[in-house]
């Protein structure tokens, strides 16, 4: 199995990491020798605001430490310069594994060296940010589909009436986040705040499709801000955001929030120990998820259940395939926040068990992705 993605341009996003992590080590697991495929431009770079070579780059130096920790040494390739340069494994080595029967699964499409793609038996692009690239292709903004054979979405409504992201003429398979259990045990106690990691825009702006803007997280955490008030609980952010959105930043503090700088979950081993000494989490979703009804769900929460922290969590849709039970309570207003909030109060050991027994049902990467494999046709 190959996977390609994002990661060598964004180093210090431990959860981001782990996203993709899920997928390499998910695959290992089946059986199955992985190689990732990533790339970075020179204008990616920088040390103090100068370009540096890519080999002395602390993008690279985080990639090639994180191949190392994870056992992936010797199954990673880092594009440079257009794809004319590796790092890792080289072109023709990448050719010749990906003649072998071998599945890219190019989340977002990151992959997009044509002779590469070419070379692979089935290419899959997998959509873990529902809605945007949907929206920017059916408006003729962006083409991340072609050259691929198959499309697969964690927004599992997508394609019923419901729904407002455009299926593209494509046939979408839905998938959910996997979970590597074993490396997201069961944690016990109860630690007093619940938290979140989150990104407040992120590099896109809102989109504007069929009369209607779908926006950012920061459009619907705003509706949030006084929820410390409102329940008397404990809340605390690792938040990403920018000084310009500093009264934003000033409104969360002021109405209780306790408010952390990214970099304390900026590596994986850091994110997860950040994510297990949670009580639990509080999942607010980009405004994209919640308005289009996308059904998407977070493969942050997805850690905490694994790690048997309840989530009380945004509905994007998702409770329509999904009844709210012990572990994971969903609400779509501040008020309905609280309650679930106080039902986890109330309940925290029976909400905690339940968290780790529902993450094992729905999200175990040995369940997760051989139904996947299964929805592509690989056997």
């Amino acid at each position: 199995m190959a996977v390609s993605a994002a990661l060598t341009q964004r180093p210090a996003h431990g959860g981001h990491t782990w996203a993709i992590l899920q997928y390499l080590l998910g695959f290992r697991r089946l059986g199955f020798r992985v190689l990732f495929i990533d790339r970075l431009e020179a204008s990616m770079l920088s040390d103090g605001g100068a370009p540096i070579p890519v080999e002395a780059s602390p993008n690279y130096t985080f990639l090639r430490g994180l191949m190392s920790r994870f056992g992936l040494d010797g199954n990673y390739a880092l594009l440079t310069d257009g794809g004319r340069s590796c790092l890792g494994l080289d072109r023709e080595a990448i050719v010749e594994l990906a003649g072998r029967r071998c599945v890219l699964f190019n989340v977002m499409g990151y992959l997009d060296d044509e002779q590469l793609l070419a070379a692979f038996d089935q290419r899959v692009f997998v959509d873990i940010d529902p809605g945007f690239s949907q929206m920017w292709h059916q408006l003729g903004l962006h083409d991340a589909y072609t050259g691929h054979d198959q499309f697969v979405t964690v927004a599992e409504n997508i394609g019923r009436p419901e729904c407002a992201i455009p299926t593209c003429g494509l046939d979408w398979k839905t998938t959910r986040p996997p979970v590597v259990l074993s490396e997201w045990p069961l944690q016990s106690g109860a630690p007093p705040r619940f938290t979140s990691v989150v990104t407040w825009r992120g590099p896109n702006g809102p989109l504007q499709f069929e009369g209607t803007t779908f926006g950012l997280r920061a459009h619907e955490f705003r509706k949030f801000t006084a929820l410390p008030w409102a329940t008397g609980a404990d809340f605390e952010l690792v938040l990403d955001i920018d000084p310009a959105d500093a009264t934003d930043r000033d409104a969360l503090v002021d109405s209780g929030w306790t408010v952390c700088a990214p970099q304390v979950t900026a590596n994986p081993d850091a994110y997860r120990a950040y994510v297990q000494s949670s009580r639990a989490e509080l999942m607010v979703a980009k405004n994209m998820y919640v308005k289009s009804r996308s059904g998407w769900f977070s493969d942050r929460s997805a850690c905490y259940l694994a790690s048997g922290r309840p989530v009380v969590a945004q509905d994007t849709g998702w409770a329509a395939n999904h009844p709210a039970r012990d572990g994971l309570l969903t609400f779509r207003t501040c008020d309905e926040a609280a309650e679930a909030v106080a039902d986890v109060e109330a309940r925290y050991d029976i909400h905690s068990s339940a968290a780790r027994e529902l993450a094992c049902e729905l999200f175990d990467s040995d369940r997760v992705l051989p139904d996947l494999l299964s929805a592509v046709g690989f056997n």
